[in-house]
């Protein structure tokens, strides 16, 4: 399996659309999106992806072809950060790999190359109904970090409703 994580440029902000309608439709189950008049989920950071200095779009291939898409932010202030208590925290913001990569591996390796490619804390929320996105960020986090060298709580307040997972991925692993 040839793995590829690369990010997407402004080019391909229609491919990154059209994905997030799958990603969208995919979750809507969870985290209650209702499709417009037009019969599409809108996306309201969609542009932002190439013009906030600190966010960084990336599309995910397996051989060849498209597998999902990860959003991340790196170096979001302390502030606006749920739980992490660092001065500065990664975030994943959205994480989607399409069903028919899922349980290969892929997630994992995309989490993992994201973590190694962008050492420091990280920051990953999730839809409080989403139980398979909290059982796959457990898993892929606990094997990353060697075992619970992490923490994860729930948060219940104005700005977040659901599970935070908080790691530091600047310490040595040998997991990969």
């Amino acid at each position: 399996m040839e793995f590829s994580l690369s990010l997407i440029p402004y080019e391909d902000k229609s491919v990154l659309y059209n994905l997030i309608q799958l990603y969208r439709y995919d979750s809507s189950e969870f985290d209650g999106h209702v499709l417009n008049s037009h019969g599409q989920y809108l996306y309201k950071y969609l542009d932002h992806q190439w013009t906030d200095e600190y966010r960084r779009p990336f599309m995910v291939t397996v051989d060849g072809e498209i597998a999902g898409f990860v959003l991340i932010s790196l170096d979001v202030p302390q502030e606006y950060m749920k739980l992490s208590r660092a001065e500065k925290t990664n975030s994943i913001s959205d994480f989607f790999i399409m069903k028919k990569y899922r349980r290969r591996g892929v997630g994992k390796k995309a989490a993992f190359t994201l973590f190694e490619e962008f050492k420091g804390i990280w920051e990953i929320r999730q839809t409080s109904a989403n139980r398979p996105s909290y059982a796959f960020w457990k898993h892929v986090i606990s094997e990353y970090t060697q075992n619970d060298h992490y923490c994860a709580e729930f948060l219940h307040n104005e700005q977040w409703h659901g599970p935070v997972f908080v790691l530091d991925s600047s310490t040595d692993k040998s997991v990969q």
